[in-house]
C-alpha cells in the first residue's frame, strides 16, 4: 500500500537539500526523477529488481534507467505488473499528494521534468504545490513552470 504522506514528508525534508545515500544526477541531466524515485519509493517501501526494465537503485552504477530517467519512469510505472509501485494516468483534479506530475517544456518533444505533488489544492495548476530537484522546489505552485503539456501519474 501507497503510503502518500510518506513520500510527500521525504520530499519536504529533501526538497531543498540531498540525501546522501543518493547520487546527485544534477550534473547528468538533471535529478528530478531521481528525486521523484526517491520520494516514491519513501512511500511504497517496494523496489522492482528486475534487470533493465525494473525500478531500483543500489549505487550510482548499479540501477535501472527508470530511477533516474523522466520517460523510463513513466514506462515503468505505467506497465509495471510485478513488485514495486504502479500509476495510472490522471486528470488534475484526480491528482493527490505523493503523486508525481511530469512535464513536456516548450520546443522539447519529449517529458523532462517529474514534481511530485505536495499538496492537490483545488486541482487546478494555481493550487497544485509541488517539491522538485535539479532547480530545487519546496511547494511550488504548478503554474509557475512554463510547460506545454503535463502528465499526472497516480500511484496506486
Amino acid at each position: 500500500m501507497y503510503d502518500r504522506f510518506a513520500a510527500a514528508r521525504y520530499a519536504r525534508k529533501w526538497a531543498l537539500s540531498r540525501n546522501v545515500d543518493y547520487y546527485d544526477f544534477s550534473m547528468l541531466g538533471g535529478d528530478c526523477t531521481n528525486f521523484a524515485s526517491q520520494c516514491i519509493f519513501a512511500g511504497s517501501g517496494a523496489m522492482n529488481f528486475t534487470p533493465v526494465t525494473g525500478w531500483y537503485y543500489i549505487n550510482l552504477n548499479n540501477r535501472t534507467p527508470s530511477w533516474t530517467g523522466v520517460g523510463e519512469l513513466y514506462d515503468f510505472l505505467i506497465n509495471n505488473s510485478g513488485a514495486g509501485p504502479k500509476a495510472v494516468e490522471v486528470t488534475l483534479g484526480e491528482i493527490q499528494t505523493g503523486d508525481i506530475i511530469q512535464l513536456r517544456f516548450p520546443g522539447m518533444k519529449t517529458f523532462s521534468h517529474s514534481p511530485v505533488v505536495l499538496s492537490p489544492g483545488l486541482g487546478i495548476p494555481e493550487t497544485i504545490l509541488v517539491a522538485a530537484h535539479t532547480n530545487d522546489a519546496l511547494d511550488r505552485a504548478l503554474n509557475t513552470y512554463l510547460y506545454a503539456e503535463l502528465r499526472p501519474l497516480h500511484i496506486l
